[in-house]
């Protein structure tokens, strides 16, 4: 008995790109991949001050501890003014009792001063009395400053007295000076903060949301100030 011839095998139809053309890329009319706009437009989003964005407010705020996550989440240098302050002259209480608050302000200025004065993006916490020395005040309006507020009742429940004999001694004492201080707090910050009505965490992120779009705005300003020179120089040489 004879077998049937099978039946012959179809053909594949060759490719309609063949391997020895480059596949087209999906994206942009020049052939650029669309993942690299959008990693442009991050890095637009990221820009940030080219300074100290420096922190300011009362006593207990949480001037340091918000300073230091910030630094942290921006990944760059945390520097508080009484610490340094602390590393060069002994305790701060102690330094009263012995040369007096004009002379720790004096001190305290020039520290500040020196800090603010280092290139490049920080995070610069200041004690709570800084703002009263006016040579200070001067400098901080070439700086983002950012006002850290909160209430009596929150210092009181949640500070360490025992580190603080200002409010261990008299509680109502920081109320008391914060009403004496509040104008000069609003003079030089750029934008307030209230420490008691947020999670650390989630007051890192606003902050550094605003200092991006503070920084973006800085931006914006200098290349226009670098176009107006421009034109004026173009005008005085006569081009």
């Amino acid at each position: 008995m004879s077998e049937e011839p099978s039946a012959p095998h179809p053909v594949p139809a060759p490719p309609k790109h063949p391997l020895t053309q480059p596949i087209p890329v999906v994206g942009r009319a020049d052939g650029a991949p669309k993942r690299a706009k959008r990693r442009r437009r991050r890095r637009g989003r990221g820009r940030l001050p080219e300074r100290a964005i420096v922190f300011v407010g009362p006593m207990a705020a949480g001037k340091t501890s918000l300073g230091r996550r910030v630094a942290k989440d921006l990944g760059v240098q945390f520097v508080d003014s009484d610490a340094v302050f602390q590393s060069r002259h002994g305790v701060i209480t102690e330094f009263f009792e012995r040369q007096g608050e004009s002379e720790f302000r004096r001190i305290e200025a020039e520290i500040i001063a020196e800090q603010l004065a280092q290139p490049g993006l920080r995070i610069l916490a200041l004690g709570g009395g800084a703002v009263l020395t006016e040579s200070t005040r001067v400098l901080l309006r070439e700086h983002p400053v950012v006002l850290l507020m909160t209430t009596q009742a929150a210092v009181l429940r949640t500070a360490n007295i025992s580190r603080r004999p200002l409010l261990r001694d008299d509680p109502e004492a920081w109320g008391r000076i914060l009403e004496a201080r509040r104008p000069l707090y609003e003079e030089v910050a750029d934008i307030t903060f209230r420490t008691d009505r947020a999670t650390k965490e989630q007051l890192s992120r606003r902050v550094i949301e605003w200092a991006r779009a503070r920084g973006r705005r800085d931006a914006r300003r200098a290349a226009a100030q670098q176009a107006a020179q421009q034109a004026q120089s173009q005008e005085a040489t006569g081009e």
